[in-house]
């Protein structure tokens, strides 16, 4: 009887073992670099501290909502065409997604305008809260290019504020690389993956 059930046990450990190891496996690996803003990278989102205002760790959205959000158009985004991705990237409708130069984090002076739209049509709803995804190009390292997104969201957060809306009411998520809206590996296609997109809640 001890015989069978040390068969049982070890056999069980071994299953256990297998299943873990399986379940470990990724596509790619990814180490989020430490952030110098505060915020976080590698799809999590940043939240201003609590002591700011309406987000802290005990309100967060529960796991895995980010992408039902019911303003971003996430869950369309394969019958969308090419044309419209252009022209809307993943932004909510009513707002507009601005785009950066090659490995840059500045605001162009050529979406100042889609800036300035943004922060209107926030002001013009104002108890919605808003995310602003930072997106690269597919080119440098998956770590690199996390910290550029973020420095891009965060920058772009900062722009917000500066016109006026309330840092409470946006928060940031890095995806890098990793949410490509073209697969090509050109610069037309390049052009279109470098930018942040504005996903209300």
């Amino acid at each position: 009887m001890k015989t069978r059930t040390g068969k049982n046990l070890l056999l069980t450990a071994l299953v256990s073992s297998l299943i873990l190891l399986g379940s470990g496996c990724s596509k790619k690996s990814i180490v989020p670099p430490e952030s110098t803003t505060g915020g976080s990278t590698g799809g999590t989102l940043s939240y201003p501290p609590a002591e700011n205002g309406a987000f802290s760790e005990n309100n967060m959205p529960a796991e895995g909502t980010l992408d039902d959000t019911s303003g971003s158009s996430y869950l369309a985004e394969d019958t969308q065409t090419d044309e419209y991705k252009m022209a809307h990237g993943r932004t909510s409708p009513g707002l507009s997604p601005i785009y950066f130069d090659f490995d840059s984090a500045s605001v162009r002076p050529d979406m100042v305008e889609p800036m300035l739209d943004n922060s209107q049509y926030l002001k013009q709803v104002p108890n919605s809260y808003v995310i602003v995804e930072g997106n690269t190009d597919e080119r440098g390292t998956n770590e690199y290019n996390l910290a550029l997104a973020e420095r891009r969201a965060q920058n772009t957060r900062q722009y917000l504020i500066d016109l006026g809306i309330s840092p409470n009411r946006i928060r940031t998520i890095s995806y890098g690389e990793e949410k490509p809206l073209f697969d090509e590996t050109n610069e037309e296609a390049y052009k279109f993956n470098r930018r942040a997109d504005f996903v209300l809640e």
